[in-house]
């Protein structure tokens, strides 16, 4: 797919943007309207701390931040190696339907596949999320084999 995006890790100085696309996620998706300083801080977290995760964005070529996504890390013993998990997706509405998730996601896929120690990437969706399952199984991801379980504090 061509587009005129383009993908980067994100910087320091993105965390204003991925903040509000974390909030407005949050509300489009699961009707949760999140608090603005824990937020703000747990993006932040990531940043001061690179063994959180990674944030990743799509930029237009005027370089305005239309995308983010974060990857985590989960050790597999079975693979002897890390799986990304793909985190806190979002690409501002007007930009959707344009590839940008599938950009976002060829460039994870290319840091996989040149990376021995990172054995695939997986990611959980919201069961009510139907739009997002749909731009997932686009990709070529599959949703077939695992259930995720939670218990989260409140």
């Amino acid at each position: 797919m061509k587009t005129n995006f383009t993908v980067r890790p994100a910087q320091i100085e993105d965390a204003t943007d991925i903040v509000d696309f974390q909030l407005k996620m949050a509300l489009e998706t699961e009707h949760l309207k999140l608090e603005l300083n824990t937020v703000t801080a747990g993006v932040k977290a990531v940043f001061e701390h690179p063994e959180f995760g990674n944030y990743y964005v799509a930029v237009t070529p005027e370089n305005q931040i239309i995308a983010s996504l974060l990857t985590t890390f989960e050790w597999s013993d079975w693979r002897n190696a890390q799986v990304l998990w793909l985190q806190s997706v979002y690409v501002e509405q007007q930009f959707r339907k344009q590839g940008v998730f599938e950009l976002m996601y060829q460039y994870i896929n290319e840091l996989v596949i040149r990376n021995e120690h990172i054995s695939g990437i997986r990611l959980y969706v919201d069961v009510r999320n139907t739009n997002a399952q749909t731009v997932y199984q686009k990709v070529g991801m599959s949703g077939e084999h695992y259930k995720v379980f939670e218990d989260m504090k409140a």
